[in-house]
């Protein structure tokens, strides 16, 4: 438990030092080229720092196979995330969400500190299962690191399908190819789902049910459904409502055929004979993802 509580402490103060650190030049410099640059960084610093400090007397990291794959998959998924979102910004030539805001002191901190809390709180399973000495897996532990591993490459292949689609012209209204046949966001479903399975993953690293620490860590995927779910002008909702309102101009019958047959998250088919109250609860196609047209809402 002092590991544990060591191993977050330095974890916190890393994460503070780096976005405090880079707050200050990007305001001097009014830039917001490097914001998710040192985002990234922060996740590798703090899941390479968690598996050297995560060191036991008993078991060397290398010789625990549960810290070796965990902490792997995780910097699998965050190298992506870093590489991936500095090549979008400098294919658009910067960052929009900061245009109105690194010159606004308050306003551009409060974005430096949110990802500060972010990066911190997504990690905190991988740093949970970095700091215990368990090191046999369960058959639930099989379960949750290969799933963990699936939804990263999910995410890895949908956004480089849809990259490539982009690159060649968007051919067709809108994309449809590979995993995008089958969900709207297969993006955001994989990184949803890869911290549930990161936290389960960690429900062995500790005292089971009954430990506080695996229930703080459940802030991991609860805060990336937030960000990608529920948070005005992003993920799902910044990609759905009015932003749909291109596709129902340009082609709307191919287009609402499209989203009654397609999943907004989860890759499936057969989603047109899915009963709409459990497209709206189970499969979280929710009625604010919706278009609202001359007063109408185009239901699935």
């Amino acid at each position: 438990m002092q590991q544990e509580a060591q191993i977050l402490a330095i974890s916190a103060a890393i994460t503070a030092v780096i976005q405090g650190g880079g707050f200050i030049v990007a305001y001097v410099l009014k830039t917001e080229v490097f914001y998710d640059i040192l985002g990234g960084l922060n996740f590798l610093t703090l899941g390479i720092y968690s598996a050297i400090e995560g060191q036991s007397n008993e078991y060397s990291w290398d010789e625990d196979p549960r810290k070796i794959s965990c902490t792997v998959i995780f910097l699998c998924s965050r190298l992506w995330l870093l590489v991936f979102l500095g090549w979008r910004a400098h294919e658009r030539g910067g960052d929009s969400r900061f245009d109105e805001v690194k010159g606004n002191f308050i306003v551009f901190l409060i974005y430096w500190l949110f990802q500060g809390i972010w990066v911190f709180t997504i990690s905190l399973p991988v740093m949970f299962v970095n700091a215990s000495d368990l090191s046999e897996y369960s058959a639930f532990d099989y379960f949750c690191i290969i799933g963990f591993g699936l939804c990263v490459g999910l995410e890895i292949a949908a956004d480089i399908q849809k990259s490539m689609w982009v690159k060649a012209g968007r051919q067709g209204n809108f994309c449809q190819v590979g995993v995008w046949k089958y969900s709207r966001h297969p993006n955001y479903f994989g990184e949803i789902m890869q911290w549930w399975f990161a936290w389960g993953f960690s429900y062995n690293s500790g005292f089971g049910a009954g430990d506080v620490q695996w229930w703080v860590g459940i802030l991991s995927p609860l805060i990336t459904m937030k960000i990608l779910l529920f948070t005005s002008g992003t993920g799902v909702d910044n990609a759905n409502g009015e932003r749909l309102k291109r596709y129902y101009d340009k082609c709307p019958d191919e287009y609402t055929e499209y989203r009654e047959t397609t999943s907004i998250l989860v890759p499936m088919v057969g989603y047109r004979y899915v009963p709409l109250f459990l497209k709206r609860t189970v499969f979280l196609d929710l009625k604010r993802y919706e278009y609202e047209q001359e007063g109408q809402i185009n239901e699935q």
